[in-house]
């Protein structure tokens, strides 16, 4: 699952991606409300977390652009501002919840998982192809006759590929999806997991394998007998 993180305060939105990328969700980070509503119309994310007051435009501005664009992307405020008139304000522009700050980093992330669940692309949290079965609640590869504990990068990649079998992924669109777009890491770090992938796959006897499509990318396929 990806999710934008618009907040100014840099330390903050570095403790919330470390949050977020530690609970499985693949995060990127923006500044100011301009940036914001520039990823917002070129990525696709599984839910938004803004802040209200940043610089360039101010994330009620950016809600109430994108909604009226017609962007469902589910969306939770994070902000200072707690007085009642300011949270009307927020879920009447379009806000699908509201959290202000200090918060409980678990409340946090209850809250971010809540979202996520009401985008019309969520779906159930055990993914299935193959003989092979994730499930998103424990970060668990598994077949009949094993199963493995997925890391952070493991579990989003393999996440991708399997609410997309057969659908052929560039390395670029991966290296945005997962690692995102200010990661430093080059893309070797893509074959690297890949890799990884490949190996716990043929370890748990899985029917399934990640073939590299020649000058396009990876697809996630089943084995021909």
């Amino acid at each position: 699952m990806r999710i934008l993180v618009a907040e100014d305060e840099v330390e903050l939105a570095r403790g919330l991606r470390f949050l977020l990328e530690k609970n499985k969700f693949s995060v990127d980070i923006v500044h100011n409300g301009r940036d914001a509503l520039d990823y917002i119309h070129a990525e696709n994310y599984d839910a938004v977390v803004m802040d209200i007051m940043m610089p360039k435009l101010n994330g009620l501005d950016v809600l109430k652009r994108i909604r009226k664009e017609g962007s469902g992307v589910p969306v939770m405020m994070l902000t200072a501002k707690a007085e009642i008139e300011d949270r009307v304000e927020g879920l009447e522009a379009g806000a699908d919840d509201y959290l202000p700050k200090p918060f409980s980093t678990r409340e946090f992330i209850a809250r971010v998982r809540a979202l996520v669940r009401r985008n019309g692309n969520y779906v159930n949290s055990v993914l299935t192809f193959g003989n092979v079965r994730l499930d998103c609640s424990c970060y668990e590869l598994s077949t009949d006759s094993a199963s493995v504990r997925l890391n952070n990068k493991e579990y989003q990649l393999m996440e991708l590929f399997l609410r997309h079998p057969r659908l052929v992924f560039s390395t670029e669109h991966i290296m945005d999806r997962i690692w995102g777009r200010d990661s430093e890491s080059g893309v070797d770090v893509v074959w690297t997991y890949i890799g990884f992938l490949r190996k716990k796959l043929k370890c748990l006897e899985g029917n399934i394998e990640i073939r590299t499509v020649r000058g396009a990318g990876y697809l996630l396929e089943e084995q021909k007998c």
